[in-house]
């Protein structure tokens, strides 16, 4: 965004260092002003090397960081004098050394201090998959699988455990409100939580909420708290709406006073809930301080027009006052249409409709790319994904398989895994089982043997006797992790790069014997030896990847797209962030939005309220929203023509009607706010009563 700060902008920017909450509202900026801020306090005198910027996702923060050294270099003045710190506020991204991710700057602080929290400094991470796979293997020596009555599967217990720990509440609290089902099983989900802690305790491995969750136990020690907080002098979060509750407890314990606090977000943009995110903590937070934090709110759009910030205005304005920072967004984009409230007759002729207009767009200019359709669900999309693929229209569609999910990346990153932790028994079992004739008693065995022996891999690789069908194949490995191990270990000053191309190489022959699409996954292979070699370390790479993993996986490579141009389709979770020329929004009911699976508090229903203000606020120029009056019921489809009828959503009640042009397809009707045409009146009613009135004799 090039424009120059607006009077709220430069407030911000200007502020001291009591406390600071940034309101921005959406389209309004806050990068900008976030990355203003940060250079401004540069400029100020603060040493970048103390400066703590925490985002959500590691492209938030290399743009901020883009940002700041591009504004600190536009500041510098031609032949100032070089100041004492001036190492430190040159040379790109070494001016913010402490940017990123929560989980990625918890996992530097805990291996920092790993001996006062009694941690292991080579511990490995796991992912969300093999959390799952570790406590379903607990799960198992529990013998809580073969239970009479079906216990949780796996990825419900991590959920579980999950929002338990990221919202601090009692397990039986966090059952009650998110996981009703489970309650009977509240005891032996305690057991299998307490023995899921120990297994990763023994192998020296921490989870992704493991990692918020030591370091918000270091900062409950006053000696360690203060040690940490000492490394900072100013702390800056970015989305701060999108925080939990363990999230808000470290950053009130790393400055007490809130001296040099900044937080920046939007209340009305807080659709996170299921994550364990909390509203109320950028809500209370002008209060978490004494004094009261300063509170700054952004109102200015540089997206929208006008006349869908009229319409977003009213649909927000309508929460309650006490559950949301007031605000009215305005944009010198005035006037423009309204958004269109669009009523069809079902999901079909919701189909039709947006084709339809989205064809009619891109032949008035808009590209496909700059139009997208956004859903309550994934599933809302798939009669339209129907559609698009019979009339060859090329969409991309948000979602689909994680990088790290798919089986062979897994499968070369657990052999690097196990020569940085060789406790690591996951990344053992994993590695052990690429080998014929290996199964899990065996790859257990082998750990097992490896733990006898100290846990020095190596060595121990070369005395196990393995099975007669990998005996050609084990020298192979024992001279990897020969290398893995112990070269690394002797020559630390040279590039740790080059052994991903070994695992690679390794991995290879067994690659083709497992996979029949080899060739594609190798190319998955060779992009991580490319991501490898801008690593400065085998555990910042295993590390990164873990924490903000790369979406392309060739597990789900199909035909490259020959279309210069593509729609674009999404959730609205996640769309947020975006924007487009041209936004359609599918099954704007009540059942949908607000999800009948979201309406148990009044908590959630204002979430849903939310998601509709995010959705509308991606649109810069046109915007429309469709209501389906009648949704078929697949699942009794053999009753035949079963369907229901559903209310507009309650979110546009119709005291905001008049902020948008309501829509009928196929009459030939557009309705503006204001009275309908005069039509000649029929006394139906009178022709009714006439039918049963005897005659005069």
């Amino acid at each position: 965004m090039g424009h120059a700060l607006n009077a709220g902008q430069q407030r911000a920017v200007d502020s001291g260092n009591r406390p600071l909450l940034i309101i921005a509202g959406a389209g309004t900026g806050k990068t900008q002003t976030l990355a203003h801020r940060v250079a401004s306090l540069i400029d100020r005198g603060a040493d970048p090397r103390r400066v703590l910027l925490l985002t959500f996702s590691r492209r938030a923060a290399m743009e901020m960081i883009r940002r700041v050294t591009r504004l600190a270099d536009a500041r510098a003045k031609p032949g100032a004098t070089a100041r004492p710190d001036a190492g430190a506020r040159m040379g790109g991204v070494a001016r913010l050394d402490w940017a990123g991710t929560f989980h990625s700057m918890a996992n530097r602080l805990l291996r920092i201090h790993a001996d006062a929290l009694d941690l292991n400094p080579a511990f490995t991470l796991l992912d969300r998959e093999d959390s799952a796979d570790l406590i379903d293997r607990v799960r198992n020596d529990l013998g809580l699988s073969r239970t009479d009555r079906r216990f949780p599967r796996k990825g419900t217990c991590l959920a579980v455990y999950s929002r338990v720990v990221n919202t601090q509440s009692p397990l039986r609290d966090c059952l009650e409100g998110a996981f009703p089902w489970c309650l009977e099983w509240e005891e032996p989900l305690r057991q299998l939580f307490a023995a899921y802690v120990e297994a990763k305790a023994t192998r020296s491995v921490l989870d992704y909420d493991d990692l918020l969750l030591y370091w918000f136990h270091a900062m409950g020690d006053d000696a360690l708290a203060a040690r940490i907080g000492a490394l900072f002098d100013h702390v800056l979060v970015d989305e701060y709406q999108d925080t939990n509750t363990l999230q808000a407890e470290i950053l009130r314990r790393l400055k007490p006073d809130g001296s040099g606090v900044t937080v920046v977000g939007d209340d009305a943009q807080a659709i996170y809930g299921f994550r364990a995110a909390n509203v109320g903590n950028i809500l209370e937070f002008p209060r978490l301080f004494d004094p009261p934090a300063e509170v700054v709110v952004l109102e200015q759009n540089y997206r929208s027009t006008g006349a869908i910030l009229d319409a977003t205005n009213a649909v927000i304005a309508l929460s309650p006052t006490n559950a949301r920072h007031a605000k009215d967004l305005f944009s010198e984009r005035r006037g423009g249409t309204k958004p269109r409230l669009v009523t069809v007759a079902d999901e079909a002729a919701q189909v039709d409709y947006v084709v339809e207009h989205v064809l009619e767009r891109r032949e008035d200019g808009v590209p496909l790319r700059q139009q997208a359709v956004l859903f309550r669900t994934a599933h809302h999309s798939d009669a339209l994904e129907v559609e698009l693929g019979r009339r060859n229209i090329p969409f991309v569609k948000f979602g689909g398989l994680r990088f790290l999910e798919a089986a062979h990346v897994k499968d070369a990153l657990a052999c690097l895994r196990w020569a940085e932790n060789p406790r690591d028994a996951l990344a053992a079992f994993r590695v052990a089982q690429l080998l014929p004739g290996v199964g899990p008693r065996l790859a257990d065995a082998l750990w097992r043997h490896v733990a006898n022996e100290g846990f020095a891999l190596t060595d121990a690789l070369g005395r196990w006797n393995p099975p007669p069908p990998a005996r050609e194949d084990w020298p192979a490995l024992v001279m990897l992790y020969g290398h893995l191990c112990t070269v690394a270990a002797a020559l630390p000053g040279v590039s740790w790069a080059p052994q991903m191309g070994l695992v690679r190489r390794w991995y290879q022959p067994h690659l083709e014997r497992i996979y029949d699409d080899a060739r594609v996954r190798l190319g998955d292979l060779e992009q991580l030896e490319q991501l490898a070699t801008a690593s400065p370390s085998r555990e910042r790479f295993l590390s990164d990847l873990t924490l903000d993993p790369p979406q392309a996986t060739g597990a789900q490579a199909g035909p490259p797209h020959l279309d210069e141009d593509y729609l674009i389709l999404s959730t609205i979770h996640s769309a947020k962030g975006q924007e487009w020329d041209t936004v359609f929004l599918l099954s704007v009911a009540d059942g949908c939005l607000p999800s009948d699976l979201a309406t148990g508090s009044a908590a959630e229903i204002e979430e849903e309220r939310r998601l509709l203000y995010v959705a509308m606020t991606r649109a810069k120029t046109d915007l429309t929203l469709v209501h389906p009056l009648r949704f078929f019921i697949r699942q009794q489809s053999r009753y035949g023509d079963r369907h229901v009828f559903v209310p507009r959503t309650r979110f546009i009640p119709d005291a905001i009607l008049d902020r948008f042009d309501r829509v009928t397809p196929g009459t030939g009707n557009t309705e503006s706010a204001g009275p309908p045409p005069s039509v000649p009146r029929v006394d139906v009613a009178g022709r009714l009563r006439a039918m049963w009135t005897r005659p005069a004799v």
